[in-house]
């Protein structure tokens, strides 16, 4: 595999940003091309990639430049045409900055699908990319090598043509004197099939640009702000969220593979202080990773000073998870206000709502006499709109709510999905048409910013009021369980409200706090747990729980020998699984 750009066998010496935090500019200065750094692409800026010696290997914008343009020459002598579909299967690397924005230069749509690492099963795995080959029907597949034996199995199946590894694809390329014209859709992304199969969003390059532009808006993104990520380039939060963003504005970005912030995220966090990082990201969950693996004393010599944006979205977001984590890195500089909560989907391209920096997040509950509320949950705001796009909150019936009220967020303005490709394979109840895009996701809003309550089909009416999986979970992980070994399925089951608490791996104490959450919450209603080995709950390439896909396995019978009634007496009745 490529390994580093001559010249960048030793990094630069690590520096602090110490340029005073300013979000100047207008939307329109920062609306530039998806392809404009390539025209005089900087020597001293760049992507820094991390190898397996706690080093760091970079790439500056022109050794990246020049790799996108033979990447684009290759993709062409090979029969890509304009508008045809490259499907990319790589880690975040070299390869996969050169496989993305090479496919826009030769005109082609590229479609990032997850590499074999984000799955444990190999069947789950060759079952998921097979659906995705088949919706998104590629031209031409470039993998990188650990992926490539899969990948043919899977093309194989489907008659598609076999699959090239990024090094065999570019050897002996010269580059392509000028980029080809940008294609009509600029991405194809998948969503994270929480609901079912993920569903093919096509992204023009008009979307692309513009959500770009309103994330540097929101952000202050500039070139002189170093960012850090570990976030896998398959998934919106990391690719559009970061890559693109970092790429495109022609920051410094240092990149680990999720694997590395698995094994360490202490070093993600000693990256983020020996550079100087301005922006990071993730979801809750690695939030709370960090405090899990670290403690104040690993954080003796680092400090947090000059960090002003950690975006968090992808999932709820946790108020006792935001508050330990300040608690945990505050004192070593981090400022509450660089806690940064957003809102956003495939379909919405990415981000829709964002929390000012240096603002100070909030939590918040609906009107309390509000009959589709979780009575007293409050929950985490995520910001308000981004510039050109707007958020109205409506009822079933279609009628706008005011502020403090719940109903369906429904999302307007520029960077709206184009449609979707394929068949949906799925149930979310996200849609996209000329009225804009119904999310599914139920929220209010107040005094302008949107707060997020969860997906509206993993709910249960409970006494008139609405009672969301997500709260629960949340709830059972302030009892201790952690995200994903435990998720919390909500339904009607041959005519009976119930209420179930999927376990992988259970420990003492999970059943009876099981128990207690879902019986306060849930009233009557029939409670149930199953009880898996520990990665048994089903996730998402992302790691959000796929409720609806387990509700209709155990609907179906499929866990019928692991489900058993959830009760007071459980605990004591049942043994420990195996961690």
């Amino acid at each position: 595999m490529l390994r580093r750009a001559g010249h960048g066998a030793t990094p630069r010496v690590c520096r602090k940003c110490r340029e005073p935090w300013e979000r100047t500019g207008t939307l329109g200065d920062r609306n530039r091309g998806l392809l404009d750094w390539l025209d005089q692409p900087s020597t001293e800026r760049g992507l820094y990639y991390a190898d397996s010696a706690d080093g760091w290997d970079f790439w500056s914008y022109r050794d990246l430049a020049a790799l996108v343009l033979r990447t684009a020459a290759a993709l062409r002598a090979q029969g890509v045409g304009q508008g045809d579909v490259v499907a990319l299967v790589l880690r975040s690397s070299p390869g996969f900055v050169a496989g993305f924005f090479g496919a826009l230069a030769a005109g082609a749509t590229p479609c990032s699908i997850p590499p074999p690492f984000a799955f444990q099963r190999a069947d789950e795995y060759e079952k998921h990319a097979s659906h995705l080959f088949a919706t998104a029907a590629p031209r031409f597949t470039v993998c990188d090598d650990e992926s490539l034996e899969q990948i043919r199995k899977v093309a194989s199946g489907l008659g598609l043509q076999e699959p090239v590894a990024f090094d065999e694809l570019v050897a002996g390329a010269e580059p392509l004197e000028r980029p080809m014209p940008l294609p009509e859709t600029a991405l194809i992304q998948f969503t994270s099939g929480s609901s079912g199969f993920s569903r093919g969003v096509l992204i023009s390059a008009d979307a692309l640009r513009t959500n770009l532009a309103g994330m540097g808006q929101w952000l202050g993104c500039a070139p002189q702000y170093p960012a850090v990520s570990w976030l896998p380039v398959h998934h919106d939060m990391g690719l559009v969220g970061f890559l693109l963003n970092v790429v495109v504005t022609g920051f410094d970005g240092w990149m680990m593979q999720p694997d590395d912030f698995i094994r360490s995220p202490l070093r993600y966090l000693r990256c983020i202080s020996d550079q100087g990082a301005v922006m990071t990201a993730m979801p809750n969950f690695g939030l709370a990773y960090i405090l899990r693996r670290v403690r104040p004393a690993d954080l003796r010599e680092l400090r947090f000073d000059s960090v002003r944006c950690v975006i968090i979205g992808a999932e709820r977001v946790d108020r006792q998870v935001l508050e330990d984590f300040h608690a945990l890195l505050g004192p070593h500089g981090l400022d509450r206000g660089a806690l940064l909560p957003a809102y956003g989907s495939a379909e919405a391209t990415l981000a829709v709502t964002g929390l000012a920096p240096g603002e100070g997040w909030s939590a918040q509950a609906p009107d309390a006499g509000d009959a589709a509320s979780l009575a007293g949950a409050a929950v985490v705001g995520c910001g308000r709109p981004l510039e050109g796009r707007t958020v109205r909150i409506l009822s079933e019936e279609g009628e706008e709510l005011p502020d403090g009220r719940v109903g369906e967020i429904v999302v307007t303005g520029v960077s709206i999905a184009s449609g979707y490709i394929g068949t949906t394979g799925s149930a979310s109840g996200t849609s996209v048409d000329d009225g804009g895009l119904a999310t599914g996701d139920a929220g209010f809003l107040r005094d302008g910013q949107l707060f997020v309550i969860g997906r509206l089909g993993d709910g249960l009416k409970v006494n008139g009021k609405m009672v969301f999986a997500e709260s629960l979970e949340a709830l059972l992980h302030h009892r201790g369980i952690p995200e994903r070994r435990v998720a919390v399925l909500l339904g009607v089951r041959d005519g009976v409200p119930t209420g179930v608490a999927v376990f992988g791996g259970v420990r003492p104490g999970w059943r009876e706090a099981a128990h207690e959450v879902l019986s306060e919450w849930l009233g009557d209603a029939e409670l149930h747990m199953v009880e898996l080995p520990r990665g048994g709950v089903s996730v998402t390439s992302s790691g959000k729980p796929r409720r609806r896909v387990i509700w209709k396995a155990l609907c179906a019978g499929e866990f019928d020998a692991t489900t058993r009634p959830l009760t007071a007496e459980a605990e004591a009745d049942a043994p420990v699984a195996a961690d």
